[in-house]
């Protein structure tokens, strides 16, 4: 009697490793196909446990007893979603070692909600999207408040800052003056990209030294910007009432939290 051959299910060379026939159009499942899901925050610092216990309603708190802020998580609970980033320049340094030429990625990033913050970071890296991912995430870090005002009369949202500043850095000098509502950011197009980002609408500029570099003009811009609360005008002159500091505030929940830690360990 003739046995009857069961139909060869794949093109190996026997011994198990044949591999199964697949339709045409099929690719195999690759590492990073399955979606990751974002981990849980855990705070490492005071302020990340009071920030995410809800003790602080607003960013300008923290501003107002100027705490360092050492997790991009925080900034991203406050701004959330508002925030934009731009890449300013991206561009190869070199180093040179025994071996030879050692080059790695230069980022220069700046981050904004359009309402009165921006910060700035540069990374290098190896790799380019590894050196952008660190100066977002410095930039973060870096993020200052913008004090904004009126030009004239106080009629509507401010549009403009509140008085004359200027930043530098290197050779690089910027010059913000305020501007009549409609005249819209006299500047050139990088250090447009940052008051746009800031929420200035209207201002006028006025720049010295060597702007071609970057990363100089994009800091002389953000250093002129941050000095906006240097200012005291008339209507801060007013009795100032010190307020506790979050960490005196709320002494007694740190404690709590501390305990529990040493417990859990």
């Amino acid at each position: 009697m003739e046995q009857k051959q069961a139909p060869k299910t794949g093109t190996g060379r026997g011994f198990g490793r044949g591999k199964p026939e697949r339709r045409q159009g099929d690719r195999p499942p690759r590492r990073g196909d399955a979606p990751k899901e974002k981990e849980a925050w855990t705070p490492l610092t005071k302020l990340g446990r009071l920030v995410k216990a809800g003790k602080l309603k607003k960013i300008e708190e923290i501003f107002l007893h100027s705490i360092p802020i050492k997790e991009t998580e925080i900034v991203e609970h406050f701004l959330g979603d508002k925030l934009k980033e731009e890449l300013m320049r991206i561009k190869p340094v070199q180093k040179q070692t025994q071996a030879g030429q050692r080059t790695r990625f230069q980022a220069c990033v700046i981050v904004g909600d359009l309402d009165g913050h921006i910060g700035i970071g540069m990374k290098v890296a190896k790799e380019a999207p590894t050196a952008i991912k660190g100066a977002a995430q410095l930039a973060k870090l870096n993020i200052v408040p913008v004090r904004r005002g009126y030009w004239g009369n106080k009629i509507g949202n401010p549009h403009t800052i509140a008085m004359k500043v200027t930043g530098k850095c290197g050779s690089v000098r910027m010059r913000l003056v305020p501007a009549p509502r409609g005249t819209g950011i006299v500047a050139p197009p990088v250090a447009k990209k940052i008051l746009n980002l800031a929420g200035v609408g209207d201002v006028y500029t006025s720049t010295a030294g060597k702007t071609r570099s970057t990363y100089n003009f994009v800091r002389a811009t953000y250093d002129a910007l941050s000095k906006t609360f240097e200012f005291l005008t008339p209507d801060q002159w007013k009795p100032t009432y010190f307020l506790k500091t979050p960490f005196d505030e709320h002494q007694d929940f740190l404690r709590s939290q501390g305990a529990e830690k040493t417990l859990t360990v």
